[in-house]
């Protein structure tokens, strides 16, 4: 194929770009570079210089006269004026995280504290004081017996050191009284300890003036049971044990939100009751009766993560962007640090899960202040990821960008007047690059070229780095310079000779209604010579919530190479963002809500039937494969859908959703023991009697994400179910996304195999 390049970076001056690149088919890729205003050739840099040259992201001083960085765990200064650059740390432990305050101060971490430099004096304090384990007095050991409190007493009794010792504290001597050798202490230090129990601490961010310092606390899930994955071809010769993640369901951490105020040095909790519809109850549980009941009795707050605050650049506002645990809601909240109270900005609720571009509910999303007062987000409120405005003194928002379709990524111009953003409003399978003002307006379209247009903006704004690739092209390197109307240059040719001797298929770009009158897009390779019986094959992508089918090159290129190699071999193929991907907004990527193999499973249904319809296929002889989603989906086809499809090669396949991950499972299915409908209608193993055509299974043994023990144990059933006509091919040196030619060759060969002998005959 050759090697696209990657890893674009600009000098700070915008001058020249860097990026790795392998055109000469090395051991591993060398660093290149190329002058933005001359787009040639690119020419190989000299590591160790020209690094130095590299864009740093640097945190500046309101006037960006000045720059903060962390190199190696130790802080630098930098005086853009005198380009001088002072060190201001140097010491074995890491200082990180620095900041200017609003006086000019640096305040950095170091360890869990903060400490704050200031500039003009060279004096560092210490801001915090975070300390390990619990407060004297305040433990979760048992409460003292009488025999403690018996040895207590004997010790007073008959030590005078612990006597005097008792009594310098009900004196109050000691830090902040005398000092240690009787003198009174002209500099005492005094800073309230602040406990972290048994929780880790996390998120420790200081307001802009000094004020706040916030923070959490997390409390490590008990209980957990953690999975082992089995190694078994390993250089010792032991079998040995991969540590592996955990379950759905399993305990999730639970985090506390604290408030330091650092001119009162007193601490207090984060108000979660004071979120709107923190006790809101999911509608799933109306299927549960008696634990709806509960629930309602309980009226307990639900659980919280916090991301921020974000504060604004001179310290009067911080933005906190929180979601529930079980991701059905998003906030985006105005903290009143002086109380620890909140006051609603803008609520986001979903009864299936919170998600989408800029949305998702596991970081902040794409959100920052604009001014002291205007804060940005992205939002699916109206079915499609849009930017977002809002004024947190007044309250009005306002809606920047509108339609159906999506924006990608957001990011806000230096001199914060415009925004850039990537969005796929030509086509769902388009991206191109916008800006419009922060004030909105019509959005201007800045990349033309159809396909992928993935975009590296340079620090001055003047050019853009353009990732661009076509269905039957791979990646390669655009200059563009940041206009409306510009060309764009290309720079680089990766393809080898071998790959550009094969003509491949730009497949047919087409959509179809499916039952429930939606649009699905799919791509269609087309053969030039079918074979007599018309047979197809259906390839299922991926990752569930993943884009396919587009005018790019596809991170499935291997599966873009096999599709070319079918229809070679007269089948037509056809590929299919079917329910739950992305690209298409929030109903479609919502509608496996409860039900995974259900509306994506008739999708590809539905797709056979335009294929019989439009391409002329026999609908007795088809096909399907795929991986991870797409090996559960057809295993799903294979039991649900068996007078559909003849014959299906499951690639590592999710085959019961109880034993997969957290993070993405519970936002879908919820968890097992709160909503086992969803997970016995969603799961192929209970569906394992119903097999009748030819099934192939294929799997890592060291598949860390979707376990082996997933298609272990739908092997036993099928040998419990007296089941003859599925195969299981394992590779044992291979994860979930296999690394090995030799192991995608024989998975490869296995699929072919399997389609001509049940396909064709």
């Amino acid at each position: 194929m050759g090697s696209s390049p990657t890893n674009f970076r600009w000098t700070a001056d915008s001058k020249t770009l860097y990026f790795n690149w392998n055109p000469e088919n090395k051991p591993k890729e060398e660093l290149y570079k190329i002058l933005a205003s001359s787009p040639s050739k690119p020419v190989k840099a000299v590591d160790k210089e020209d690094e130095k040259l590299l864009s740093v992201n640097y945190v500046y001083n309101k006037d960006k006269s000045l720059g903060l960085v962390e190199k190696s765990g130790d802080i630098y200064l930098q005086n853009f004026k005198t380009k001088k650059e002072t060190r201001l740390t140097n010491t074995m432990e890491r200082e990180s995280s620095p900041v200017f305050l609003t006086n000019g101060d640096i305040v950095y971490q170091l360890g869990d504290n903060l400490f704050q430099l200031d500039l003009k004096t060279a004096e560092t304090k210490q801001i915090t004081n975070f300390v390990k384990g619990k407060a004297a007095g305040r433990t979760s050991a048992k409460p003292a017996t009488e025999q403690d409190n018996w040895l207590k007493a004997q010790q007073t009794e008959l030590f005078d050191i612990i006597k005097k010792r008792n009594a310098e504290t009900r004196g109050g001597a000691g830090r902040g009284g005398r000092g240690r050798f009787g003198a009174p202490s002209a500099d005492t230090k005094s800073l309230k300890p602040l406990y972290t129990d048994e929780r880790f601490l996390n998120g420790v961010v200081i307001s802009p003036d000094g004020h706040f310092v916030t923070y959490k606390l997390t409390a490590p899930a008990a209980n957990n049971h953690s999975t082992i994955v089995p190694n078994y071809v390993t250089a010792s010769g032991y079998t040995e044990d991969i540590p592996g993640r955990t379950k759905v369901g399993e305990s999730e951490n639970i985090s506390q939100g604290f408030i330091y105020d650092t001119l009162k040095d007193s601490v207090y909790a984060i108000q979660t009751s004071t979120i709107t519809g923190i006790k809101d109850i999911p509608d799933f549980y109306k299927d549960y009766p008696k634990e709806l009941d509960t629930l309602k009795k309980k009226n307990a707050d639900r659980l919280v993560n916090f991301f921020g605050p974000l504060w604004n650049e001179n310290g009067s506002t911080g933005i906190i962007v929180a979601t529930s645990a079980d991701n059905k809601d998003r906030w985006i909240l105005k903290l009143d640090a002086a109380t620890g109270k909140f006051s609603l900005v803008d609520r986001q609720h979903d009864e299936a899960w919170i998600g989408g571009p800029g949305v998702s509910g596991f970081f902040q999303g794409s959100t920052g202040w604009i001014d002291n007062n205007r804060f940005y987000y992205q939002s699916e409120t109206t079915g499609y990821s849009h930017l977002y405005v809002a004024n947190v003194s007044t309250g009005d928002k306002k809606q920047l960008t509108s339609g159906k379709w999506e924006v990608q990524s957001v990011q806000l111009s230096k001199d914060k007047s415009t925004f850039y953003f990537e969005a796929n409003k030509e086509h769902p399978g388009i991206t191109n690059f916008f800006k419009i003002g922060v004030n909105g307006g019509e959005p201007v379209q800045i990349t033309t070229m159809k396909g992928l247009n993935d975009i590296t903006l340079s620090p001055d704004e003047k050019y853009l780095a353009i990732n661009y690739s076509y269905m039957n092209k791979p990646g390669e390197l655009y200059i563009q310079p940041n206009k409306a109307g510009a060309q764009a240059v290309k720079v680089t040719e990766s393809t080898t000779k071998e790959f550009n001797s094969y003509k491949w298929r730009e497949p047919d770009m087409v959509s179809f209604k499916n039952r429930y009158g939606a649009d699905v897009y799919a791509r269609v390779y087309k053969s030039d010579n079918p074979h007599p019986n018309n047979p197809a094959v259906v390839f299922v992508h991926g990752a569930g919530y993943l884009q396919n089918v587009h005018f790019g090159w596809s991170t499935y290129f291997r599966e873009f190479m096999f599709n070319n190699l079918l229809a070679d071999n007269g089948y037509t193929v056809i590929d299919i963002d079917y329910t739950g991907s992305s690209g298409y907004g929030r109903d479609h990527r919502t509608g496996i809500y409860r039900h995974m193999g259900g509306k994506d499973l008739t999708d590809q249904v539905d797709g056979v039937k335009f294929l019989a319809e439009k391409y002329g296929v026999n609908p007795k002889h088809v096909g399907l494969y795929g991986g991870s989603y797409g090996g559960f989906i057809t295993l799903m086809a294979m039991f649900n859908e068996s007078d559909v499809f003849a014959s299906g090669a499951a690639l590592r396949s999710v085959t019961d959703w109880a034993h997969y991950n957290h993070g993405y499972t519970s936002n879908i299915l919820n968890e097992p023991f709160n909503d086992p409908i969803a997970y016995k209608q969603s799961s192929p193993i209970y569906f394992a009697d119903k097999l009748k055509g030819n099934l192939l299974m294929a799997h890592g043994m060291v598949d860390v994400n979707v376990h082996f023990q997933d298609i272990v144990r739908i092997t036993q059933r099928f040998i419990e179910l007296g089941k003859n006509n599925w195969e299981l091919a394992v590779y044992p040196v291979e994860d979930h996304g296999f690394i090995e030619p030799s192991s995608w060759t024989d998975e490869y060969k296995r699929i072919f195999k399997l389609y001509e002998n049940t396909l064709k005959k």
